[in-house]
Protein backbone atom coordinates (compact mmCIF):
# COMPACT_ATOMS: atom_id res chain seq x y z
CA UNK A 1 0.00 0.00 0.00
CA UNK A 2 2.45 2.91 1.06
CA UNK A 3 4.86 1.67 -1.61
CA UNK A 4 1.59 2.32 -4.40
CA UNK A 5 1.59 5.80 -2.50
CA UNK A 6 5.00 6.24 -2.80
CA UNK A 7 5.10 5.54 -6.49
CA UNK A 8 2.04 8.20 -7.23
CA UNK A 9 4.44 10.85 -5.06
CA UNK A 10 7.58 10.31 -7.29
CA UNK A 11 5.38 10.47 -10.54
CA UNK A 12 3.77 13.90 -9.10
CA UNK A 13 7.64 15.30 -8.07
CA UNK A 14 8.71 14.46 -11.98
CA UNK A 15 5.30 15.81 -13.35
CA UNK A 16 6.49 19.15 -11.34
CA UNK A 17 10.01 18.86 -12.12
CA UNK A 18 9.10 18.30 -15.79
CA UNK A 19 6.94 21.78 -16.35
CA UNK A 20 9.01 23.67 -14.56
CA UNK A 21 11.59 23.07 -17.11
CA UNK A 22 9.37 23.72 -19.75
CA UNK A 23 8.76 27.03 -18.38
CA UNK A 24 11.98 27.49 -18.33
CA UNK A 25 12.47 27.04 -21.74
CA UNK A 26 9.91 28.92 -22.66
CA UNK A 27 11.16 31.33 -20.73
CA UNK A 28 14.07 31.60 -23.18
CA UNK A 29 12.02 32.50 -25.93
CA UNK A 30 9.27 34.94 -25.01
CA UNK A 31 11.24 37.19 -22.81
CA UNK A 32 12.61 40.25 -24.01
CA UNK A 33 15.91 40.89 -22.46
CA UNK A 34 19.10 38.99 -21.29
CA UNK A 35 18.26 39.28 -17.81
CA UNK A 36 14.64 38.50 -17.05
CA UNK A 37 15.46 35.12 -20.06
CA UNK A 38 18.21 34.09 -17.32
CA UNK A 39 16.17 35.42 -14.52
CA UNK A 40 13.38 32.77 -15.69
CA UNK A 41 15.30 30.14 -17.25
CA UNK A 42 17.88 30.24 -13.87
CA UNK A 43 14.20 30.41 -11.78
CA UNK A 44 12.32 27.50 -13.75
CA UNK A 45 15.29 25.45 -14.06
CA UNK A 46 16.66 25.35 -10.82
CA UNK A 47 13.02 24.23 -9.36
CA UNK A 48 12.35 21.60 -12.04
CA UNK A 49 15.59 20.03 -11.25
CA UNK A 50 14.53 19.87 -7.37
CA UNK A 51 11.64 18.40 -8.00
CA UNK A 52 13.34 15.86 -10.64
CA UNK A 53 16.28 15.22 -8.18
CA UNK A 54 14.06 14.34 -4.87
CA UNK A 55 11.86 12.23 -7.36
CA UNK A 56 15.13 10.27 -8.11
CA UNK A 57 16.22 10.07 -4.04
CA UNK A 58 12.72 9.39 -3.11
CA UNK A 59 12.32 6.63 -5.93
CA UNK A 60 16.13 5.05 -4.03
CA UNK A 61 14.32 5.04 -1.09
CA UNK A 62 11.47 2.77 -2.73
CA UNK A 63 13.97 0.60 -3.98
CA UNK A 64 15.95 0.73 -0.50
CA UNK A 65 12.82 -0.53 1.44
CA UNK A 66 11.55 -3.12 -0.95
CA UNK A 67 15.28 -4.51 -0.53
CA UNK A 68 17.09 -4.12 -3.64
CA UNK A 69 21.01 -3.79 -2.55
CA UNK A 70 23.20 -0.73 -4.37
CA UNK A 71 20.77 2.43 -4.28
CA UNK A 72 22.38 3.88 -1.06
CA UNK A 73 24.64 5.05 -3.52
CA UNK A 74 22.38 6.50 -6.06
CA UNK A 75 20.92 8.64 -2.78
CA UNK A 76 23.93 10.36 -2.04
CA UNK A 77 24.86 10.97 -5.80
CA UNK A 78 21.19 12.46 -5.90
CA UNK A 79 21.58 14.47 -2.77
CA UNK A 80 25.51 15.48 -3.77
CA UNK A 81 24.17 16.76 -7.43
CA UNK A 82 21.16 18.54 -5.47
CA UNK A 83 23.42 20.94 -3.33
CA UNK A 84 26.35 21.08 -6.08
CA UNK A 85 23.16 22.73 -8.53
CA UNK A 86 21.88 24.60 -5.45
CA UNK A 87 25.28 26.64 -5.36
CA UNK A 88 26.34 26.40 -9.15
CA UNK A 89 23.50 27.64 -11.09
CA UNK A 90 22.57 30.70 -8.74
CA UNK A 91 26.58 31.66 -8.72
CA UNK A 92 26.69 30.99 -12.83
CA UNK A 93 23.88 33.41 -13.39
CA UNK A 94 25.20 35.97 -11.30
CA UNK A 95 28.17 35.75 -13.73
CA UNK A 96 26.32 36.04 -16.37
CA UNK A 97 24.22 38.76 -15.64
CA UNK A 98 27.02 40.43 -14.08
CA UNK A 99 29.15 40.05 -17.80
CA UNK A 100 26.14 41.56 -19.48
CA UNK A 101 26.13 44.50 -17.47
CA UNK A 102 30.00 44.93 -18.23
CA UNK A 103 30.04 44.59 -21.38
CA UNK A 104 27.27 47.42 -22.41
CA UNK A 105 24.12 45.37 -22.43
CA UNK A 106 21.32 47.06 -20.31
CA UNK A 107 18.00 45.66 -19.55
CA UNK A 108 14.78 47.02 -21.74
CA UNK A 109 13.16 47.76 -18.36
CA UNK A 110 15.81 48.71 -15.96
CA UNK A 111 13.94 51.28 -13.18
CA UNK A 112 16.97 51.09 -10.45
CA UNK A 113 20.65 50.37 -11.66
CA UNK A 114 22.72 49.63 -8.85
CA UNK A 115 25.54 48.70 -10.82
CA UNK A 116 25.47 51.44 -12.85
CA UNK A 117 25.64 53.73 -10.03
CA UNK A 118 28.29 52.54 -8.47
CA UNK A 119 31.02 53.21 -11.50
CA UNK A 120 30.20 57.04 -11.34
Amino acid sequence: MIFGIMIWIIYCFLAIGIIFQALGTIALHRFPDVYTRLHGATKCTTFGSIFIYLGIILYGVRLYLLGKGGYASLITHTVLILVLLMITNPTGAHAIARAAHRSGIMPKYAVVDKLKERRK
